[in-house]
């Protein structure tokens, strides 16, 4: 399959040759392509044809012992590739009209008014001897008779330009004129967008475009875009993008060599790992009938010598994901101003000159092979995004490849986290069963004097509430009891202590883990320079010289920044505020359902009252809490606008501690209110100064006798749990709903319903995901692991709810963005974000906060000091009556008395350490029990914390966060680039002097017509030859701005 040969302007009428059916304007690659690498050498026709039908079928590896190591020389496995067809003979080809070099064009339908092509043909075949591929040949006139017949119809899942070869790697929308009619601001659109596609041809990007006739609303352009071999190797080597390598060495130390011995394992081993590998198969995909991670080693490809790498085709050598990023980091740089130094398709898609630029999918999700090629979004809905696959492991290097190391790392951090949730999973479990299977035990004897009609029916407690609210007997309160001791036992304080140790160790397991990744990633030398927001560029109006740069930049004032800190960080405040009001609501709304319980009640309400009260609160609070969710979002989003960050990454980061601010004091504020606030103001019943308003009736709020713990395990399993299943139900609704409404308004502009949707096309009727499309993801991740660790002791099934959760989280994420999204953008990252930072300083307040919780929520202190100071037993037998003080009613006020079911006793009991109505000097004050309780408490705080914060210290210092095999690996690198440094020192000071001079070029002409600019000025490379016969190390010379010079060896 070759192109149609060229039409001679001077001979032959393009409007004669066109058929009548719209065509695919095809931007021919013969335009002299201006890359940022200025060291890579063009290969020769015959060297590139060789290379790339060179046969990588050998799969062979050669052993040489060398004392007790093993050097193994592998060759590239002709399985590490999954697509098994050669795209150039399977894939079906169809025609398009074709304007090669020197053409003059006018249709507006392709750049504009009045666009001219540039005239390479002087430096440049012709485009009939300029093949796509090296290995074709020229085109004979008995082709050329073929070429004029009609232009058969486009496949509609085609992923390739019209001529069938060249791959579509991102796709831009817009339309012009509208009811034909050209304003002001679309005539400056169309010149942007044509001095844009200018020069992304000069880039050396290949463009197609698919006429707005030919689109579902005869209104809308689909420009297609695709980066060739030459500019892709070019493009990733200046951005250390790597290929596999066909050979390279690993080193392997056997523990037994010289030891045969050792390698004898004990029977019961042997079992053991029979059922660990069984495990593991169970828990992998079949590789028989699915794809296997190939394992390569890779290094950076210079384009001179392709048969050093891993290339079966082109199309796939690189990733998909990898050719997103390099086409939009051309994107980013291409001009669209010829009189200003105005770049970046960010700002086009900000003014609306561009309606959406996205990569395609790679065909339909249930569609297995297209034209000979297997899928990556096939593979990926099969063994990962389909719920019944729930219980496989995630295939991490297939995510990476289609998504991109972002996407990947989001899902590696998600997948590490759901593991290690099974220990506390399945510790806190047993925690809830101790509590359930000891409940008739000597440890829950407070729980059985409760319910003992002799005991908890005979005292009588004072009324909650005034007037309406009646005396209660102690034996109301047996559910409360029973349910508080569940997770209130002396497993509870274990629990406590070893969720500390867990999340110290789950961190410090991820840096490892983490480590591991971004190695196997080659992410450590991702390019950490950013250029500013289009909206930053476009709002301030203020201009300065870059220190660094030397040139011409927006710039924001520190008085502007400090106005602005200052008027957000008002707003944030408020918002806080309103935050801890609702919760006020919620307290004031839970002491006036009390009082319509037990005054309009009948006796079933009457008796369930606290449980009831606390329930319906807690819903209450979630509605709340949702609801107030989605406002602050948009107002958050509103004021990091407002604020105006000058890189995205600085936007991000504003936007992240303002939004989870705003949700630990949502989610948390009314669990911290019940937890350590509820019932500490409050007095004694007859107390005056709690009517005196509303807001101290709050002082008349008071856990039950049996305690408050019960309370904060009813409102944190209600909160999370609810929150947890609202989430999954958006998640999977909304994406649904979303696109419903899109197709629907598509389908409701569309002429012809005869004609099915191409690929591009129905791709951009899915969900945007937009640039924080994981936001919101981490956000929920966060703040479950806040309610895993912070309130643990009150709820130990908090970690399997969790577990539960994330198992189904990953496949809906999973779902949602191999199905009901487009593909996001592909960026490389080199950690998890600002999120590791908060994850951290969560884990560090959870130590604090479950301290807390057992020192002052549970009873856990209390009774320990009854039993050793006050019991004469030494034990909990009349803890009950010791917790409980004593009220005279008479010191009832006429307006407070309790009028309901006539019973009026001399002495009412309540919960706390106070003086009887008889003491001679201090009626109602602490007594000295509540003195010694406070100082037990205060000192098992202070204990464990500093026992917690030591032992997870050391056990941080002794974890490493780098793996030892990682470390020797790394170990070897730098020995490895040291000796290259001696051997290629030479070779390496004869290209300083060319690098020096680049740079020098970069810096004088700045930032020119689509040349390196930034960063990219200063990273010009040159791969060197190997150091032997048996491994090809690449070496890369920069020179720094203190005139050192940097040896970097792949």
């Amino acid at each position: 399959h070759s192109r149609r040969p060229s039409l001679s302007p001077t001979n032959a009428n393009a409007d004669d040759r066109t058929p009548s059916r719209s065509p695919s304007h095809v931007i021919p690659e013969n335009a002299t392509p201006n890359v940022p690498s200025a060291t890579s050498t063009p290969r020769s026709r015959k060297s590139s044809t060789e290379s790339n039908s060179h046969s990588l079928n050998d799969s062979s590896q050669r052993t040489v012992a060398a004392d007790s190591k093993e050097i193994v020389i592998h060759d590239a496995d002709k399985n590490g590739i999954i697509p098994t067809g050669s795209p150039r003979t399977n894939r079906k080809c169809s025609r398009a009209s074709v304007y090669p070099s020197g053409t003059s064009l006018t249709a507006r339908d392709a750049f504009g008014p009045k666009l001219t092509m540039p005239d390479t043909s002087d430096d440049n075949p012709s485009l009939i001897n300029t093949p796509i591929f090296p290995d074709e040949t020229p085109r004979d006139d008995a082709m050329l008779q073929k070429d004029a017949s009609p232009e058969p119809e486009i496949d509609p899942d085609t992923l390739y330009f019209r001529d069938g070869r060249r791959r579509i790697d991102k796709v831009l929308v817009y339309q012009d004129d509208v009811n034909g009619v050209l304003t002001e601001v679309e005539t400056r659109r169309q010149e942007q967008r044509r001095v844009f596609q200018q020069n992304l041809l000069k880039e050396g990007l290949q463009l197609e475009l698919e006429p707005k006739e030919n689109s579902f609303d005869g209104k809308t352009y689909f420009l297609k875009l695709h980066i060739p071999w030459k500019i892709k190797v070019q493009y990733a080597e200046v951005m250390n993008l790597k290929l596999p390598t066909k050979r390279f060495i690993t080193i392997s130390v056997k523990a037994w060599q010289g030891n045969e011995d050792a390698r004898q394992r004990p029977k019961l081993w042997e079992k053991w790992m029979k059922w660990i590998k069984w495990m593991r198969k169970l828990h992998t995909w079949d590789t028989k009938k699915y794809p296997e991670e190939p394992s390569f080693y890779k290094s950076t490809d210079s384009g001179d010598r392709e048969e050093r790498f891993v290339v079966k085709d082109r199309d796939t050598a690189y990733t998909p994901a990898q050719r997103s990023l390099i086409v939009m980091q051309i994107l980013l740089r291409a001009r669209y101003d010829e009189h200003h130094d105005k770049s970046g398709i960010r700002r086009l898609l900000a003014d609306g000159t561009y309606l959406d630029c996205f990569s395609l999918h790679e065909g339909p999700y249930n569609k297995p092979v297209l034209n000979g090629e297997i899928l990556d979004r096939y593979l990926l809905y099969l063994i990962w995004a389909r719920p019944g696959q729930w219980y496989k492991k995630q295939p991490l290097w297939l995510i990476r490849r289609y998504f991109g190391e972002k996407v990947a790392l989001y899902f590696a951090w998600l997948g590490f986290y759901t593991k290690c949730l099974y220990a506390p999973a399945i510790v806190g479990l047993l925690c809830f069963m101790y509590g359930v299977f000891s409940m008739e035990s000597s440890d829950n004897i407070p729980s059985k004097e409760i319910c003992n009609p002799k005991i908890g029916g005979n005292i009588t407690l004072c009324p909650n509430c005034d007037r309406v609210c009646s005396y209660q007997y102690l034996g109301e309160s047996c559910i409360f009891s029973k349910l508080s001791y569940l997770f209130d036992n002396p497993a509870t304080v274990f629990f406590a202590i070893f969720m500390s140790f867990w999340a110290t160790t789950f961190l410090e397991l991820w840096k490892r883990r983490q480590a591991v990744l971004i190695w196997e990633w080659d992410l450590q030398n991702v390019e950490s320079d950013e250029e500013p927001r289009p909206e930053f560029e476009t709002t301030v109006k203020t201009f300065r010289i870059n220190p660094v740069t030397r040139e011409r930049e927006p710039y924001l004032p520190t008085w502007s920044k400090a106005v602005r800190f200052l008027a957000t960080g008002s707003i944030v405040f408020f918002m806080i505020c309103v935050v801890l009001g609702a919760v006020l609501g919620t307290i004031i709304y839970r002491i006036s359902l009390v009082a319509v319980f037990y005054g309009g009640g009948g006796r079933f309400l009457k008796k369930h009252a606290k449980i009831f009260t606390s329930m319906t609160a807690a819903l209450v609070n979630l509605v709340i809490i949702m609801i107030l969710t989605r406002i602050y979002h948009r107002m958050a989003r509103w004021m990091v606008n407002m604020e105006n960050p000058r890189t995205q990454t600085e936007y991000e980061s504003s936007y992240t501690f303002k939004i989870f601010l705003f949700e630990f004091v949502n989610f948390y504020s009314s669990l911290i209110y019940i937890a350590f606030f509820k019932g500490r103001f409050f007095v004694h019943p007859g107390d005056a100064d709690a009517r005196v308003s509303e807001f101290y009736r709050i002082k008349t709020d008071v856990c039950d006798p049996a305690g408050c713990l019960s309370e904060v395990c009813i409102q944190l399993a209600i909160i999370m749990v609810g929150k947890q299943c609202f989430n999954n139900i958006v998640e999977i609704l909304s994406p649904k709903l979303w696109n419903w409404w899109r197709k629907r308004s598509h389908v409701a502009a569309t002429k012809d319903h005869a004609r099915p949707y191409t690929c591009w096309e129905r791709d951009y009727q899915l969900q945007d995901p937009g640039r924080l499309a994981l936001f919101d993801e981490y956000l929920e991740m966060v703040l479950q692991y806040g309610f895993v660790t912070l309130f643990v002791a009150a709820f130990p099934l908090a970690p399997l709810f969790a577990l539960l959760n994330n198992i189904a989280e990953i496949r809906l994420d999973a779902y949602k963005m191999v199905r009901e999204a487009r593909r996001p953008l592909a960026e490389r990252v080199q950690d998890i974000g600002a999120w590791s930072g908060i994850l951290r300083g969560v884990t560090y307040v959870a130590v604090v906060s479950n301290a807390f919780v057992i020192a002052y929520t549970s009873d856990f202190i209390p009774r320990s000091v009854y039993a050793i100071v006050y019991s004469p037993t030494n034990d909990l037998v009349g803890y009950i009556d010791s917790s409980l003080s004593e009220f005279n009613t008479s010191d009832y006020r006429e307006d407070m008395k309790s009028d309901m079911d006539g019973k009026h006793p001399e002495t009412c009991q309540y919960r706390g350490y106070r003086n009887g109505p008889q003491h001679p000097t201090d009626p109602y004050g602490l007594s000295p029990q509540y003195w010694h309780v406070f100082a037990a408490r205060l000192a098992f705080v202070v204990v464990f914390e500093h026992v917690v914060f030591a032992l997870t210290g050391i056990m941080s210092y002794v974890i490493p966060a780098v793996p030892h095999s990682l470390a020797t690996q790394l170990q070897r690198e730098r020995l490895l680039a040291q000796e290259a440094k001696y051997e290629k020192g030479l070779k390496g000071r004869e290209n300083e002097d060319d690098i020096l001079s680049m740079l020098r070029d970069a810096g004088s002409n700045g930032r020119t017509g689509g040349g390196g600019r930034g960063s990219w000025a200063r990273r010009f490379s040159k791969l060197s030859d190997g150091l032997d016969a048996h491994v090809d190390v690449g070496v890369r010379i920069n020179k720094t701005s203190d005139g050192s010079t940097v040896w970097e060896v792949t």
